[in-house]
């Protein structure tokens, strides 16, 4: 199941080119995660008062196309695999039918010190559930 979060883009998301400036992509990915999330129903912010975090531990991107100021897009997430404390989503910024940015994501797992945690049989229940 793909996910989809709209996104309109702000002067203040663009550069002195009139592009969207190519870091902002990685927050829009995070912005749209992290609804992802929620819409699946793992609560972070609990997860947190628990010692456990999920972090980014890799992003595979690749800039295709630019966006610029007022373009309504969409960053769709997709649930790809999971094994032991990670688990991995692919994400796509499009604009109409136009792919701009691609991103594989690695999501770990960690305990309050930092270290990996293998994934609870709850959060394995939550990703995977269409």
């Amino acid at each position: 199941m793909k996910f989809a979060y709209p996104l309109s883009i702000n002067y203040e998301d663009t550069d002195f080119t009139g592009f969207v400036y190519h870091a902002n992509y990685l927050k829009f990915c995070e912005r749209a995660r992290s609804d992802y999330l929620r819409v699946k129903g793992i609560n972070q912010k609990a997860m947190f008062t628990k010692g456990e975090a999920l972090v980014v531990r890799r992003m595979d991107c690749n800039f295709l196309a630019p966006a610029h100021f007022e373009d309504k897009l969409t960053v769709q997430t997709e649930f790809k695999e999971m094994a032991g404390a990670r688990f991995q989503l692919f994400q796509t910024v499009t604009l109409g039918d136009t792919t701009l940015f691609t991103a594989a994501v690695t999501v770990v797992l960690i305990d309050g010190k930092g270290r990996p945690r293998r994934i609870t049989p709850e959060l394995a229940t939550a990703l995977t559930q269409p």
